[in-house]
């Protein structure tokens, strides 16, 4: 059987990322080093926070730039103790989505033991709409803290998936790649996810890397390193969060600006481009496996 690599014109022993830039329209610095890394590489695709309050000012930079790859961020989580957002569909249309406050909930514990899923649905549904109605071609779908692949909601994303004619982010990834991002329990519905998008002739990923902002300030490139070195044969979603440090970004994740800078200046820039090219990696973005599945 030919494979997803070979599909898409690669070599069936090739590695290729899919380097995948999170959290655009989440705020200004997101869409500032978001934006920087995918017009400089070697970061090639991103997906945007519908709900977020620099949702428009992303809508904005792709309409400018047509050949901007940019999906929707499936957004269930307003996850910042000061910094929130609601639901897009309307609070009243979707109740068992807010927290006691009238924004989405923080934790995806929270969304998975409250949340309807013909609500999750509802909102879903018209945070693909809004992308579309504000002029982004949206190539693919993700999820924002994975909340949308729990099983309750995974009907959704894969009817979604069905409606709009959009590949989304699903793979199989082996156990030791699991284990090293922290999500050997999520194996089962990972997989399983993959499997039912297969069924209904979606493309499949073979790997995954979402150990994106997990290292101490000054260690940004080692630690890229072994997520590239980790990368296995075929087609990967690696992601990134890249972001300009200031003010902003402090105020919103003090944790995570260093990080989030750090990811603006590898994976737009040399840095990122040389690590890549030294391990033989290809890059590729989404819209070629939009562009597969639609034939």
């Amino acid at each position: 059987m030919t494979s997803l690599a070979e599909q898409l014109g690669f070599g069936a022993e090739d590695r290729v990322a899919i380097v995948h830039a999170d959290d655009l329209g989440m705020c200004l610095a997101a869409n500032e080093g978001g934006f920087e890394a995918l017009e400089n590489g070697p970061a090639t695709c991103g997906s945007v926070m519908v709900p977020c309050p620099w949702f428009r000012d992303a809508a904005e930079r792709a309409q400018r730039d047509a050949a901007l790859d940019l999906g929707v961020h499936l957004t269930l989580n307003a996850e910042w103790p000061l910094y929130r957002w609601g639901p897009v569909a309307g609070r009243d249309a979707v109740p068992s989505l807010l927290d006691a406050q009238g924004y989405l909930p923080r934790t995806t514990a929270e969304v998975v033991k409250k949340a309807a899923p013909e609500e999750v649905a509802i909102e879903l549904r018209a945070q693909v709409e809004m992308a579309l109605d504000a002029g982004i071609d949206v190539t693919h779908l993700d999820s924002h803290m994975g909340t949308v692949f729990f099983p309750a909601f995974l009907p959704v994303y894969q009817e979604l998936a069905r409606e709009f004619r959009v590949p989304v982010l699903a793979a199989r990834p082996d156990a030791a790649t699991l284990e090293a991002a922290g999500l050997t329990a999520a194996r089962e519905m990972l997989h399983g996810m993959a499997d039912g998008l297969a069924a209904h002739g979606f493309p499949i990923l073979q790997g995954l890397d979402a150990n994106s902002l997990g290292f101490a300030e000054g260690s940004g490139g080692a630690h890229n390193a072994r997520r590239l070195d980790g990368l296995p044969v075929g087609i990967s979603y690696l992601i990134c969060h890249p972001a300009k440090d200031g003010e902003e970004l402090r105020r919103i994740t003090p944790d995570s600006a260093h990080q989030r800078d750090f990811e603006r200046g590898y994976y737009g820039g040399d840095a990122g481009r040389k690590a890549l090219d030294e391990r033989g990696i290809a890059t590729l973005g989404m819209r070629a496996l939009r562009d597969l599945l639609r034939g």
